[in-house]
């Protein structure tokens, strides 16, 4: 049985604990909000410009003068996998779920015999993702958020990146995966094909346009606008990704030290409970053995 010290000691060491995970819950709860609302922002803008560009891309699918973000490599070779992860941990389950989805996919990826590599944005994810695959990681991006949210300039170095190695030939098709925030204690892990542009498939059941809405006049040619847009719209893509990640990092945080407040709580209570339980018996103890004393006298 532990001594009445020892129990104080563990009270006070629980007590400060507490206090630090309620202020991390505050911290994480304030940056929340800020990050809940700029990745909400950014969802209409990225899912309208891969809609657009999408409907531009199935009129150029197949020619040969088709951008090469859109027409690929012609091989499904090499797949380079992008972790988005968090610098920190303390975010429950945030860094576990993209570490899982991207080892699934790699392992997956070489049952069929491709090569796979993996490119980090977020220390943990490179910090877990090394044990099985340090020679698959080609590069690494931390530091991403910064106090005031994440930059767009982050997004363009990551993207540049991303499209020098494409150029360069080191990969086939990029796919990053990313947690989409859906609210503070739920999280959708989502894996998006960024590299070659996923041209979408032509519905044959759906209807023939008729009338103005038949065909369209673009003033540049295609190739141009695409040209000019697909860099972007990779950049794009990369910024709401960090931003859907930052937003479900920070709600992850605030529901673990939640989770981990309470928890303290109820130790606390329970170490209390124990201490004033030992207490009494070493109270008992020493009147029974100081009336024990007296009866033998």
């Amino acid at each position: 049985m532990p001594s009445l010290k020892d129990l104080r000691i563990r009270i006070s060491s629980v007590k400060s604990t507490r206090k630090i995970t309620s202020a991390m819950k505050m911290v994480a709860a304030s940056k929340l909000r800020r990050a809940q609302t700029a990745a909400e922002d950014a969802r209409p803008y990225a899912e309208r410009m891969e809609r657009m560009l999408g409907d531009l891309a199935a009129t150029l699918a197949g020619f040969e003068g088709a951008p090469k973000l859109i027409a690929g490599t012609g091989r499904d070779d090499v797949h380079l996998l992008v972790a988005f992860t968090a610098d920190r941990g303390l975010c429950g389950g945030f860094n576990g779920t993209i570490v899982r989805e991207v080892r699934r996919r790699a392992l997956a990826l070489q049952a069929d015999g491709k090569t796979v590599k993996i490119y980090c944005v977020g220390r943990k994810g490179a910090d877990a993702l090394k044990r099985d695959f340090k020679d698959q990681i080609v590069a690494r991006a931390t530091g991403v958020a910064g106090k005031t949210g994440v930059p767009f300039e982050q997004a363009r170095k990551v993207s540049r990146d991303l499209r020098d190695m494409f150029e360069r030939g080191e990969f086939d098709v990029c796919t990053i995966v990313y947690n989409r925030f859906r609210s503070a204690i739920s999280q959708i892990v989502t894996p998006q094909q960024v590299i070659p542009f996923p041209v979408p498939d032509a519905d044959p059941v759906a209807p023939a346009p008729r009338g103005p809405e038949a065909g369209y006049i673009y003033e540049p040619e295609e190739e141009e606008i695409l040209a000019a847009l697909l860099p972007r719209n990779l950049s794009v893509q990369v910024y709401r990704a960090m931003l859907e990640s930052n937003a479900s990092e920070q709600g992850a945080r605030m529901t673990a030290m939640d989770n981990a407040t309470r928890n303290a709580g109820d130790m606390i209570d329970d170490l209390t409970l124990t201490y004033n339980r030992t207490r009494q018996a070493y109270i008992t103890k020493e009147l029974i053995e100081i009336i024990s004393g007296a009866e033998a006298l």
